[in-house]
């Protein structure tokens, strides 16, 4: 937490320029195109006012988190009504048009997919690293995921100003649309026997990264094409999410040079 002027509590790396506050103002905002990362509605709220805010965030596939009136305190003494929403630091890129645009050029696409990696340090140095390869696209999903924030942004060093990210509703989906337009998705994951350099990065790939606490979901386990690991040879068991993330690219960038 961090000291306003004020003397009020604010979560660390949010500013109240990054937020609207009040039902009618983010409903406009909307309205308005203004690229939202999500909306905060107190819990107790439920009227009909706020019944059409859902409404209108479902439809504009804008995530809506209920919270109590404390963390919307946090964020801000002004009369929010109950609603804050969170702007977007970037303007988020359309999946299909990065494989499209790949595609079109006679590029197979790389993509990289962040499975529940909600770190913001990590997120931004593996942006960081995707942008200076090359990578076409970061997806990661709209919940559970790393905010991206100024504290993102600054962490990627600017990467993320450039490098396309697509927020995907459902993962489990997104990869199946992936593996439907000919990439093949392959898990980086400690859980195999086959090393990364057994692997075939020069084809159109989409790489699945996993939180270092959970690693890949199960659900996704179940559908990728491939499981590949870093080899070992020390004691420690695992890498930091961002450096596995770095070494996997990097190999990909390799074999397609």
């Amino acid at each position: 937490m961090e000291k306003r002027k004020d003397g009020f509590l604010i979560e660390k790396g949010e500013h109240e320029k990054d937020f609207i506050f009040g039902t009618r103002a983010v409903m406009e905002s909307i309205h308005a195109g203004k690229d939202i990362d999500k909306v905060l509605v107190q819990k107790e709220i439920n009227n009909d006012l706020i019944k059409e805010l859902i409404k209108l965030c479902k439809a504009e596939k804008i995530p809506v988190v209920r919270v109590p009136d404390a963390k919307l305190n946090r964020i801000t003494r002004k009369n929010h009504q109950g609603v804050v929403a969170q702007m977007s630091s970037i303007e988020y890129a359309s999946l299909d048009h990065v494989i499209e645009s790949c595609f079109n050029v006679g590029k197979a696409p790389l993509i990289l997919i962040l499975d529940r990696i909600t770190d913001v340090r990590n997120f931004g140095a593996i942006a960081r690293t995707a942008e200076c390869a090359g990578v076409d696209a970061i997806v990661i999903p709209e919940k559970g995921s790393a905010q991206i924030n100024s504290d993102a942004i600054k962490t990627s060093v600017g990467a993320l100003n450039f490098l396309p990210v697509v927020r995907s509703r459902n993962l489990f989906y997104t990869c199946r649309d992936l593996q439907k337009s000919g990439l093949v998705l392959v898990a980086i994951t400690e859980k195999t026997e086959k090393t990364m350099y057994e692997a075939d990065f020069s084809v159109p790939v989409a790489m699945v990264m996993g939180s270092e606490e959970d690693g890949i979901s199960t659900e996704l386990m179940g559908i990728v094409d491939e499981k590949v690991k870093i080899p070992m040879a020390g004691r420690i068991e695992s890498l930091n999410v961002s450096v596995s993330a770095g070494v996997a690219i990097y190999e990909a960038i390799r074999q397609r040079k």
